[in-house]
């Protein structure tokens, strides 16, 4: 749970506008925002947590590089045992990946990566942020990566969430040296290293002091490891053991941090839960000297705040001795009865006049006072709504909303422990207030019916670093201060104003949508703000390879009733375009209409984009929607641009009838059928019955060794389509703890390596050039390599017996070369091949060598 804080004055005066400070005291004095997706249901052992992380007063930072990187063990320890304010900061929200659960990459991967790092830190307790970066792929070193990263920018961000976080410690998971393999990892720690010294600096990134103070934390670790057959730690290195049982939780952190692990499942990271001792190694990199403890001379305790201004006259002492009675006489079956002290507890942390006083600056000390002051009324006020057992939400009729409309929406609470509460009012968007003046009665819900107009300029809801286009290095976020977020604010939100004896709690909550599904039960997703209708072009690519025209499909969505207008398409120079019906009348809400054009390339056409948009009412709307639906995480979508790639390739065909054995998830089968083939799914059910004698060629998805355990069963099978004359292209697999290779998959031996070329732009030298995959049916020459994206190719063959022909040799910068990007075996009359190559990358973005090479791979002759 997220608490929203009302801003103190000196801030406030920057964001809002507000030109005096007695307004805003007063606001302060009587309320304070919280805000929740739901609302707050922790049981008595995690309130008693609860109370103990009140009275602890730290906190400490993890940095690496991309979800699935942070020690879940560690962070559910710092969290839930030492009781600190844990954050783990992740450069990237890996996009750039591979996705074991489904077809989304790039930015809607990001997305995914995103929301399973939230679900972790639901579970172990802490909190999360980001950078700008975009993960580009593997990178080799951190020289590459700083190269497409932007170093400063991205080290901004760092020092961005190290003044707004404070940490007193901070951690690393891997070294500035290397053995972090990944050039990522390398990169984390350098930039972390850089931005301990440089958040302390005031002549570093200065304009950030507007929002925030410097700040120097005591000390860096880094957090050494001992997996992949590399051993880092050290029995000279200072030790933790972090696999302790919590008999309130009735776990040990072990089982916690599995529990955490488990939800990167598009990375196959599904862990078995650990019990007994578990020592974690750390080494300092900078700062104050710790033998014994990472916190060795930091106190935590409230007396480090010891001079509040105005508050027990600077002694914080009362406050620390109040908590610890609260917690020696917690009753877990009436938590209601810990409320009057966290009333009195929270009365003393509102600011006092003597807080504001107009100054040039406040001392660092007062500051980080300050500061922590605000930390401990948001979990005083989480504390206090448990602790009360209220229950609040607001839902709405629809799960989307359009700008200007009005939308239904039904606001709920109940107090369900004995104690004494009143609903003052309910604002609903931050525009309208219902006046109920109600007294709470325990175990009775209310129910307020209300029907509210969205505000006209409201904004379409989308993840707010994809607002904008974006290099392959680093996103563009125009606002600042979003910098850093895991996710968007709520765009509509309902505020509910309750009274806890005598003091006034602002608790937020967004407005979401609920229904029952007959299997899930009740199911919320977010409330969604989307234009009047959405387009959505049906490939991200057309490919053409002659003068032969195309029919282009556009399907139109409504998402409100009567939605009438014309579609409007623009492409580039030379192309020929006729939009068959322009005009569309949808009359319901959720109509879809699928609506075409004829598109060929002219003489003098070049590469470009399709354009589409929808005139409705005079204003053009170019939005389509890519919605994400998986059970482990909340519904997701990205609005982007309607527009596709043209591209008109020199290409010739030899057969045409495909069969696809489906892996992981790519986009191989669509590309395929964009350049006239006819591709065949083939389901277990097919391989098992099917002639795969009327196929031309099989190719197999992406990681479909790792993931079709059945494939095994079927070996003998497929090698005997191969024998008969048949050509068998196998995708990259790969071949470790996560995705171990399932069955075989040649006729003859070799093993995958982690092997990889990630620099797109690497040589690429052609081995065999009078070998029939440089010749049939089209001439591959160097050039068919030019423009590729990400990266070359990854997970090549290695130990390649002998019947295996080798043909592209390729290498990264300083490194030998490699030859097992692209192996081919006779076998029979047929071919089997195995490539690394990331053609599941390069076809849906219409790289035209890449759609050469392919098909000359299905097109291999048979062998006499």
């Amino acid at each position: 749970m997220s608490i929203k804080n009302v801003p103190n004055p000196k801030n406030y005066n920057i964001f809002a506008g507000m030109k005096t400070y007695t307004l805003f005291l007063f606001l302060f004095l009587t309320l304070q925002t919280l805000f929740a997706q739901t609302s707050p249901q922790a049981n008595s052992s995690e309130i008693l947590l609860g109370l103990e992380k009140l009275n602890t007063v730290g906190s400490v930072l993890y940095i690496a590089a991309h979800p699935d990187d942070e020690n879940t063990r560690l962070l559910a320890y710092l969290s839930k045992e030492k009781k600190l304010r844990t954050g783990y900061l992740s450069l990237t929200r890996g996009d750039g990946g591979q996705n074991l659960i489904g077809k989304e990459q790039g930015p809607a991967l990001g997305l995914v990566r995103t929301q399973e790092l939230l679900a972790a830190r639901r579970t172990d307790g802490a909190e999360q942020f980001f950078t700008r970066a975009n993960d580009f792929g593997y990178s080799k070193n951190p020289e590459e990566t700083f190269s497409i990263w932007n170093k400063d920018s991205i080290l901004a961000d760092v020092v961005w969430t190290i003044r707004k976080f404070k940490p007193d410690v901070i951690i690393c998971r891997f070294p500035t040296t290397g053995e972090g393999g990944h050039g990522h990892h390398t990169a984390s720690a350098i930039l972390a290293v850089e931005a301990f010294d440089a958040a302390a600096d005031p002549k570093r990134f200065p304009w950030q002091l507007a929002h925030v103070d410097v700040w120097q934390a005591r000390r860096i670790f880094w957090n050494t490891f001992n997996f992949g057959g590399l051993n880092t730690t050290s029995p000279s290195q200072l030790q933790v053991d972090v696999g302790v049982y919590n008999p309130l939780l009735g776990k040990s952190y072990g089982e916690i941090a599995a529990e955490s692990r488990s939800n990167h499942k598009s990375q196959g990271f599904g862990s078995a839960r650990t019990r007994g001792s578990s020592i974690e190694y750390f080494k300092l990199l900078k700062g104050d000297s710790a033998k014994t403890d990472l916190f060795e001379g930091i106190d935590q305790s409230w007396k480090r705040l010891s001079g509040l201004p105005g508050m027990y006259n600077g002694s914080t002492e009362p406050i620390q001795k109040k908590l610890e009675e609260s917690i020696r006489k917690f009753n877990p079956g009436n938590p209601a009865s810990s409320i009057q002290d966290l009333i009195e507890i929270y009365k003393e942390l509102l600011p006092k006049n003597t807080d504001f006083k107009e100054k040039p600056e406040l001392a660092a000390k007062d500051r980080e006072i300050d500061f922590w002051k605000k930390e401990k009324m948001k979990e005083a006020q989480t504390l206090l709504l448990e602790c009360s057992g209220l229950w609040m939400e607001a839902y709405a009729s629809d799960y989307i909303g359009i700008p200007g409309n009005p939308v239904a929406i039904t606001s709920q609470i109940v107090k369900r422990n004995n104690c004494e509460a009143r609903l003052e009012k309910i604002n609903y968007l931050e525009q309208t207030d219902t006046v109920t003046a109600l007294t709470l009665k325990t175990e009775e819900l209310r129910s307020f019916k209300h029907t509210e107009k969205l505000p006209s300029n409201l904004p379409f809801s989308n993840p707010y670093w994809l607002n904008e286009k974006h290099g392959p290095g680093t996103f563009v976020i125009k606002d600042p201060l979003l910098i850093g977020k895991p996710e968007n604010d709520p765009e509509a939100k309902v505020i509910f104003y309750v009274q806890l004896k005598d003091l006034t709690l602002k608790v937020e909550r967004p407005l979401v949508y609920k229904y029952t599904d007959p299997v899930k039960g009740e199911v919320y997703r977010p409330f969604e703000i989307l234009p009047p209708a959405t387009l959505n072009i049906s490939e991200k690519a057309f490919v053409f390879s002659g003068p032969e025209p195309k029919t282009i499909q556009i399907l139109l969505k409504a998402n409100e009733d009567n939605i009438k207008g014309t579609l409007e398409l623009t492409v580039p120079q030379g192309w020929n375009l006729e939009i068959k019906n322009k005009e569309f009348n949808l009359a319901g809400k959720g109509e879809e209409l699928l609506l075409e054009a004829t598109l060929s390339p002219g003489k003098n056409s070049t590469d470009g984009t399709l354009q589409a948009s929808l005139n409705i009412n005079g204003i053009n709307y170019t939005k389509s929607i890519q919605r994400i639906e998986y059970d482990h995480i909340p519904y997701q979508f990205i609005l982007s641009d309607a527009e596709a790639q043209l591209v008109n390739i020199h290409l010739k065909k030899a057969g045409t009838n495909i069969a696809y054995i489906p892996g992981a998830g790519d986009e191989i089968p669509a590309c395929l059928k964009e350049i006239g083939y006819t591709v065949t799914v083939l389901t277990d059910e097919l391989l098992a019955t099917e002639k795969l004698s009327r196929y031309d060629a099989i190719i197999t998805g992406v990681r479909a060794y790792n993931t079709d355990k059945r494939l095994q069963i079927y070996y003998n099978k497929l090698m005997d389509y191969i024998e008969k004359g048949g050509n068998l292209i196998v995708q990259y697999n790969t071949n470790n703890n996560i995705g171990p290779v399932l069955a075989k998959i040649g006729p003859y031996p070799f093993t995958i390596s982690r092997d990889r070329v990630t620099n797109e732009n690497s040589e690429v030298r052609i081995l065999q050039p009078h070998h029939p995959v440089f010749n049939t049916p089209n001439d591959i020459t160097s050039k068919d390599f030019e423009g590729w994206i990400q990266e070359r190719g990854i997970y090549f063959a290695t130990d390649i017996d002998k019947n295996y022909e080798k043909l592209l040799s390729m290498n990264d910068p300083n490194e030998k070369p490699n030859e097992g990007s692209l192996i081919i075996a006779t076998y029979g009359k047929g071919n089997f091949v195995y490539t690394g190559l990331v053609f599941f990358r390069e076809l849906p973005a219409g790289i035209p060598g890449a759609y050469r090479l392919m098909v000359n791979l299905l097109s291999l002759p048979q062998n006499k």
